[in-house]
């Protein structure tokens, strides 16, 4: 299983973007499946991760369904089931997380054993884990003929990047596409070319990786999984339900079994791929908490292409709290429905800031204690932390005025209907919302009900629990906090703050 960390589709060579080489992918894409319509569970790397090991929905496991918060063990995960089952078990770079596993009464991380000391002298921005070393390090601890399970958790493309460096190593940032809701100016067209870089740098290890195994004579008889988390850090991508939160590249080989060379046009979830994990190895998944997606094997072993199970006509994708953004570190809970032609979105608490409050006490990444109690604003625009920090973000911030660019940071960051509809086949970039639009009127209510009859079903606390699913804001974020001023709808709706103890107990006193 090789994820990435916060890679949007169609970023590879495979899909055609020519600004980047990726020919490990391309490898496994060209040996096997490669997907068109890859869906993530949630737009951000804890809960997506947390999902994906569980086979399950964010809003069916708790805690850990949310970021930087804690995994319970009823939740059980595929490595270790793989791993009882005879398997050999580990994982290298970045596993579940962030989070905190260990007050969770887990011995390890929910990957499974780390394979992550040997290093390597790597760029500005860029781990120095060696994985495709630690990868041969495993091979080299594998019992004899045991089958084995490794999850290769790159942390590449997370931000911070090194600025310039795609630039610097010759790429061309002319062959950048640039989505519509960014500005094309040279600063995005360089970041986006860094952020390439750091894709190419996942890619290598994975093509070192597909050499090991070839050398090893285990090439032929292993599923190689290549995906990520969820969309490119830069603003209205990674943490939104949008288009680029949410579509991922994904291609799956297994050439002793599975007919290569074929691009597949189904929607899949990232947790179907968990299902399909549990059928290949014919081990027995979880019963108490019974997965949610379903498995690719009778699609991939098809040797067709294009649409190959037309029932595969949707997927659901959701979120709740990202970082510590907005007062009382509370969520911005969204769930969607995604068919070939449109995205149906609910945002549960339109009153809140999508990507986070305007301004925040104190100034700087985390304010200092002096700051916070004396409750002293910082200026505006600091506040959007649920955007990674990146040139991207500063120039739509010191632009913020200007008649042309204001536009750009108002789609990140103003707040959204507490329902949107897009025509993904038209308007990729998710910048025209139909909800309103009486001729969409139809297709609005049949997805809208679509969607929350899989909610219902699928018992999300957001439709189904107490007071709209407030339950979600009582599970503790174990990463740092920041801190906001009362908004005017928490004083004028009271009811509407839920009383979190977790954060009472860490409020600077």
């Amino acid at each position: 299983m090789a994820i990435s960390d916060d890679q949007s589709f169609p970023h590879t060579s495979a899909y055609g973007y020519q600004a980047i080489q990726t020919p490990a992918f391309d490898r496994v894409a060209r040996t096997g499946v490669l997907f068109n319509n890859a869906f993530t569970p949630a737009p951000g790397c804890s809960p997506m991760r947390a999902a994906f090991l569980t086979g399950r929905n964010i809003w069916q496991i708790e805690h850990a369904g949310t970021h930087a918060s804690s995994f319970d063990t009823k939740y059980e995960v595929y490595q270790d089931r793989l791993e009882k089952a005879g398997y050999f078990v580990g994982y290298t770079g970045k596993g579940w997380g962030p989070g905190n596993w260990k007050v969770s009464e887990r011995s390890r991380n929910p990957a499974g054993p780390v394979f992550s000391s040997k290093k390597s002298k790597s760029p500005g921005g860029i781990s120095s884990v060696d994985y495709a070393a630690n990868f041969d390090a495993f091979l080299d601890q594998r019992p004899d003929d045991a089958p084995f399970s490794f999850w290769f958790g790159c942390q590449e493309p997370h931000r911070v990047f090194e600025k310039g460096i795609g630039l610097k190593n010759g790429m061309d940032p002319a062959k950048v596409v640039v989505p519509e809701f960014l500005p094309d100016t040279p600063e995005i067209r360089s970041d986006i070319l860094d952020y390439c870089y750091e894709i190419q740098w996942f890619d290598q290890h994975l093509g070192r990786m597909l050499e090991s195994l070839e050398k090893a004579g285990e090439l032929d008889n292993t599923i190689v999984i290549v995906t990520s988390d969820n969309g490119m850090a830069f603003p209205r991508a990674k943490a939104n339900v949008y288009e680029y939160g949410i579509h991922m590249p994904l291609a799956i080989s297994w050439p002793g079994k599975v007919k290569g060379d074929r691009a597949v046009d189904d929607l899949v979830n990232l947790i179907d791929v968990t299902a399909t994990i549990y059928e290949a190895t014919e081990v027995q998944p979880p019963e108490k908490t019974p997965l949610s997606g379903r498995s690719l094997v009778g699609l991939l072993q098809s040797g067709k292409q294009g649409i190959v199970e037309p029932d595969r006509d949707a997927i659901f994708s959701g979120r709740e709290r990202h970082s510590s953004v907005r007062y009382q570190s509370l969520g911005y809970p969204q769930r969607c429905v995604r068919t070939d032609q449109y995205l149906c979105i609910r945002n549960f608490r339109p009153e809140r800031w999508p990507a986070g409050s305007p301004q925040k006490f104190g100034s700087g990444s985390y304010p200092k204690h002096k700051a916070i109690l004396a409750e002293e604003l910082g200026p505006m625009h600091e506040g959007y932390h649920d955007i990674d920090g990146c040139p991207s973000l500063t120039f739509l911030v010191e632009n913020h005025d200007d008649a042309e660019l204001a536009k750009y940071l108002q789609w990140a960051v103003a707040k959204r209907p507490a329902e949107e509809l897009f025509d993904i086949q038209s308007d990729p970039a998710c910048l025209n919302d139909l909800s309103t639009k009486p001729e969409f009127a139809d297709v609005k209510q049949t997805l809208s009900e679509r969607l929350n009859d899989y909610l219902t079903e699928t018992n999300d606390p957001r439709v189904s629990g107490p007071n709209g699913g407030d339950v979600w804001e009582t599970y503790p974020r174990y990463s740092g906090l920041r801190w906001f001023p009362t908004p005017d709808w928490a004083t004028q709706s009271p009811d509407r703050v839920p009383k979190l103890e977790w954060l009472e107990k860490r409020r600077p006193k």
